[in-house]
This record gives structure tokens, sequence and C-alpha cells, in this order.
């Protein structure tokens, strides 16, 4: 069971004029709910600018039982006093009913999700980013393979040295990788742990534990580092929204090694929580303009940035985020910008 945001749509809400609510040209006048929608695919089909959506679904703190949208509802567009909104009718048997933000715990399967949370909770078993060498370097490490064993793998038991906090069993088995650094300051922005695996502790005598191996992405090797295991998941609460500041940033990685970037993929953006940027953010992308030679005075000159798509972003650390391309109007490339929607 999960404690999900699957709001009952309400495209206008009290306090707010229609100006602010920018119904997308063409909407739809009613829109009937189907298995793998999200509320951002659905937002889009009514909104312009489908990020707004948390200044016009007011979470009501009066509602206590909260209703949900699934596949089969049909949602209808109608106006009130002016003002744009969205019931939902559910048949004879059920009425129609006046949307607004609810929530409530629910087998994520069953109702529509803000968002593709599969695709992030899958990339997120298998990556991590660590502040600063000092965390790498102060982290429990493998110390010995069974029988002395060099390499390990799943199954096997192996050997860690370093503090272990009481309670916690369960630790990612991690190895140093890629090292970001801001290229105007040098500053370290935060260092990519690769996943090797995991494993539970089973055993400890000292500042030595012994652990059995649960999975491995690639053989075990001594030094490698241990952190405890954290709840990787994406709590499907939060809803897409605009920075609170002015943020302008880069995307400087693509986890998973491509060089185009389409719908969908994850990226890694040199800004974090101490730039402002929260989990749900939402980030204009600027493909980066090239430069060209003007072939009537000899000069290089740089094309403008052009607005290319939307990303949100979904797990941030101090000086980086992870952040999720929800919309792509052509293909994207790290040194791309991104800025305020």
């Amino acid at each position: 069971m999960r404690k999900s945001l699957l709001a009952l749509l309400l495209l206008a809400a009290t306090g707010f004029a229609q100006a602010q609510v920018q119904l997308r040209e063409g909407h739809p006048q009613s829109y009937t709910v189907v298995a793998g929608d999200t509320l951002w695919d659905i937002s889009g089909k009514f909104l312009s600018q489908p990020w707004k959506w948390p200044q016009i679904w007011r979470a009501n703190p009066q509602v206590h039982d909260p209703d949900l949208i699934y596949p089969g509802d049909t949602l209808n567009l109608i106006y009130v006093d002016g003002q744009p909104r969205i019931v939902v009718n559910r048949g004879e048997s059920r009425g129609t009913i006046k949307l607004s933000p609810r929530v409530r715990s629910t087998p994520i399967a069953e109702a529509i999700p803000t968002i593709p949370l599969g695709a992030i909770n899958a990339f997120l078993l298998n990556n991590r980013i660590v502040d600063t060498p000092e965390q790498f370097d102060t982290a429990p490490y493998i110390v010995a393979g069974n029988g002395e064993r060099v390499l390990s793998g799943a199954g096997d038991r192996i050997y860690a040295r370093g503090y272990f906090e009481p309670g916690h069993v369960s630790y990612g088995i991690f190895r140093k990788g890629k090292s970001y650094v801001d290229p105007d300051t040098g500053t370290l922005l935060g260092i990519n742990a690769d996943d090797i695996g995991s494993g539970d502790v089973i055993a400890s005598e000292g500042d030595v534990a012994t652990l059995q191996m649960q999975r491995s992405t690639q053989e075990v090797r001594l030094g490698d580092r241990l952190f405890v295991s954290e709840e990787r998941g994406i709590n499907s609460t939060f809803v897409p929204s605009e920075p609170r500041q002015p943020v302008n940033g880069m995307i400087i990685d693509v986890p998973r090694g491509v060089t185009q970037i389409g719908e969908f993929d994850v990226v890694t953006l040199d800004r974090g929580r101490l730039d402002g940027l929260e989990e749900g953010n939402v980030l204009a992308i600027l493909k980066t303009g090239e430069t060209v030679r003007d072939r009537i005075t000899g000069e290089p000159v740089k094309i403008p940035d052009e607005r290319s798509g939307l990303l949100m972003v979904f797990r941030t650390y101090d000086r980086l985020s992870y952040a999720m391309v929800l919309q792509a109007s052509r293909s994207l490339a790290v040194m791309d910008k991104v800025s305020n929607p």
C-alpha cells in the first residue's frame, strides 16, 4: 500500500482568475481515463502549462474521505461562474463528482499516478550521489572475501570493516565513480557512487561485520564501500511545481551513458538543494545554440538557445540533482541548459 496523490482534476479554484488557468488550445470537453495514463498526461490535455496544476488543484484539508481517478472514469470540462472546472462521471450508480485533490492509501497499480514512477524507481535502485570524498573515505569497506577470495558475488559471504550504524542490517555496496566538477569554478559538485550490489549484516565482532551478499551487478572487490540502504522509492504524493527562485543550470551527464536524450530519460543537473531546487520542480530545457561562421564578416556567431523540452527534478543532493525529461521536441544532449519554465 502506498500513499498516492491521485488528484481528481480541478481546473479552477477560489481566488484564481481564469487568466491564470491557461486552457490548452483544442482541449477536449471530456476525456475517458485509460490504463497507463498519468496526471501529467491528463493535465496536459487540458492545460497549456501542466506543471502549474499545484496552483489550481488545491488540497482541501476539510476532505477526509478521498476519492481517486481510475481507468474508465470520464472527465468533463464545465464552467462555474465563468471559471473552468472538471467533474468526473462514474455512471448512474456513483453519480457525478466534483473534483478536488485528495490523498489516500491505495495500491499504486489501481489508480492514476502523477508521473511514470516505475521508470524512476528502477533508476534509483542503481544510482546514488555522494556529496564529498570524505563520505567515501569514512564509510565501511570490504576487507576480505570468504576463503580469502579477492572477488565476490551474489550469495557469497564478505567481511567489511568500519562503523556500522546500530539497527541497520541492509547495506548497499558502491565503488567511487565519476566526479562532477563545476567547469567555471572548479568546485566539486558530487561523486557518482557506482552500484556494485547489496548485502545484509549477519554477524559482527568489534569493527568487522560479516555480510551475506543479496545481489551483485558486478564482482565485489576489496576496498568497495558500504552505505546504509536508503528508501529509494519516489513518494508519489509529490506533484510538479515551479522553482521558488531563479534557477540556471545545465545537463552535465546521462547516467545510462547515452549521448542523445529523449522523453523519460534520466539526466544529472549541476544544480541541487543549495541552489534552491526541490523534488518536483519543473525546468525548461534550452537546446544550446551552435556557433557558426558568419560568411559575410568571417566572425563566429552563436545561434540563440532554443527551448526544446521540460524536465522534472525527482532527487536532490547538495549541488546535484537527478531529473526526468517529461517533454522533448527534439533530441537533447549533455551541456544543454535548464532554467525556470
